[in-house]
């Protein structure tokens, strides 16, 4: 019989997580959530799932993402520290999720903001979250936030609606060649664009989603043709996180992106949610599925409503919502 998988060693493994042992740590933690997680457990019950003869990824369940909605889905009994809610809409029911240990999610985005970024000290980091920083909730608050703090440049920082005075810093900044990042829910992004285009030449713009029924649903090819044309930049980055996840995917153009080593995403064929596909020699398009290591005391395995395509190289695409699904604050664009 096997020895019980404690959540301590898991931990130490997740950031050490890497191509040849993903698997195996993937597999420990699917057996951890089995016997922890009373809400995976009974979902791999009635599918009939013996934790015994799930041997790869590809045969782990993956937990449809509206249960977070309906349940609550953790791993161990816990009073969590924190609960992370998604933005919804007034038509909406929010997901929430239980965190028992925030230093998790800290630990999550500032490696892979690290990883793809560098360290956050070599950054002015601005943050144009109106809509977010309204709600107490909101976990993209807490990780802009931490990089704003960690950062340390006087002009880091939220700027609300202040569009000029958000002007005047950028140009600022632009002038003395400061590395800035202006993170930025879609909307916002787009309004700051049409009243004040600049040429933001040692500025990366990085858009995170996010129309909140405030303007007609664009792609996110329009988005980002929008926002290069007003910011005379050749490419939009994006972030791709959502309120059940402790770990974040990264785009530096184009719409493709990357995930950190404990972090990735498989395609599932949308008319049969059971098969589903890891990476391969060619590109697989389908339904989103999600792993994340760094979700330990949740579910680290998440069936998305997103539809995607997959490359061989591990990277993907966002095409948009899949039919017959509610429509997130936090994910308005469709392909």
């Amino acid at each position: 019989m096997n020895q019980p998988v404690k959540d301590t060693e898991l931990i130490q493994k997740v950031f050490a997580a890497n191509s040849e042992n993903f698997n195996s740590i993937a597999l420990e933690i699917f057996h951890f959530q089995y016997q922890h997680n009373q809400v995976y457990q009974a979902y791999c019950r009635l599918l009939k799932i013996e934790p015994g003869t799930v041997k790869n990824i590809t045969q782990i369940p993956f937990l449809p993402i509206h249960f977070f909605k309906t349940h609550t889905v953790v791993s161990t009994g816990f009073e969590p520290a924190v609960i992370f809610e998604s933005s919804g809409t007034t038509q909406t029911i929010n997901s929430k999720h239980p965190v028992k240990d925030p230093g998790l999610y800290v630990k999550s985005f500032t490696s892979a903001f690290e990883l793809f970024y560098g360290s956050p000290g070599d950054w002015c980091i601005i943050g144009l979250l109106p809509s977010y920083l309204e709600r107490k909730h909101s976990s993209l608050v807490v990780m802009v936030d931490k990089l704003v703090r960690l950062s340390h440049h006087p002009h880091s920082g939220f700027y609300l609606y202040d569009f000029e005075k958000l002007q005047a810093v950028l140009l600022e900044l632009e002038k003395n060649k400061q590395q800035t990042l202006l993170i930025g829910v879609t909307f916002a992004l787009l309004d700051f664009a049409e009243l004040f285009p600049m040429k933001l030449e040692h500025t990366v713009i990085m858009e995170t989603g996010g129309m909140k029924g405030r303007r007609q649903e664009m792609t996110r090819q329009q988005v980002h043709e929008i926002l290069c044309r007003a910011f005379q930049k050749e490419t939009i980055h994006s972030e791709y996180g959502m309120t059940e996840l402790l770990s974040q995917a990264y785009s530096d153009g184009k719409g493709i992106f990357k995930t950190a080593p404990w972090m990735r995403v498989l395609i599932r064929e949308e008319d049969d949610p059971f098969a589903v596909y890891d990476k391969s020699e060619k590109t697989i398009t389908g339904a989103i599925n999600v792993i994340d290591l760094a979700n330990i005391y949740s579910c680290s395995f998440i069936a998305t409503e997103d539809a995607g395509k997959l490359q061989s190289d591990g990277s993907f695409e966002v095409l948009g919502r899949l039919d017959n699904t509610d429509i997130r604050g936090c994910s308005l664009m469709a392909v």
